[in-house]
This record gives structure tokens, C-alpha cells and sequence, in this order.
């Protein structure tokens, strides 16, 4: 019974911990213009815009030239995920009108 309680109480220790971190994560989302026009270009920004720090979720559409970055911002912002875009020849903007195509 001892160790049962033990174990309880370890583990309800163990799930604060896990909600506090939770709950830092400071999760937005932006849709950048990109200049995308093939599926190619599309597993290009999953190979590598997926793994910058912070990035948690990604959505292309091919269709209206967008990408859905859902990222931490306290380990990224909007200008360090434009550069990663810009490293692989995609430059992302947040206006339509900025794109160039």
C-alpha cells in the first residue's frame, strides 16, 4: 500500500510538470505566400521548413500558393522561419501582394 501511495504521488508530480510545460509553449500560426508550384516544391518546404526549431505543424495548398507554419514562439518568430523559407529559394511573405510570381 506504501508503495502504491508513492507511486500515486510521483506520478501526479510527474503530470504537473508535464501540464507546466504545456502550457509554456506559446504556439501561433502565420500563412506565408509562397511561390509554390509543383508537388516537388511542396516536399522541399516538408524536408525542410518541418525541422527548423519551434515549427510544430506545417500545411501546404498548392492552389492558393500558401503554407500554415504552426510554430512555438519562444523558440522561433516570423523572420528567422521567412530566412529558412528564403535558404531553400521559396521566400515567404505575409501578403499576397508581396509575392512575386
Amino acid at each position: 500500500m506504501r508503495r502504491l501511495i508513492i507511486w500515486l504521488a510521483a506520478m501526479m508530480l510527474l503530470f504537473t510538470v508535464v501540464d507546466e510545460a504545456a502550457a509554456k509553449a506559446n504556439k501561433q500560426t502565420v500563412v506565408f505566400y509562397v511561390n509554390i508550384h509543383c508537388q516537388g516544391c511542396i516536399d522541399k518546404i516538408y524536408k525542410t521548413i518541418a525541422f527548423e526549431k519551434g515549427v510544430k505543424d506545417l500545411k501546404c495548398d498548392l492552389n492558393k500558393k500558401t503554407v500554415e507554419v504552426t510554430y512555438d514562439a519562444n523558440k522561433t518568430d516570423v523572420p528567422t522561419l521567412q530566412k529558412a523559407f528564403k535558404a531553400i529559394g521559396k521566400p515567404a511573405y505575409l501578403t499576397k501582394e508581396e509575392l512575386r510570381l
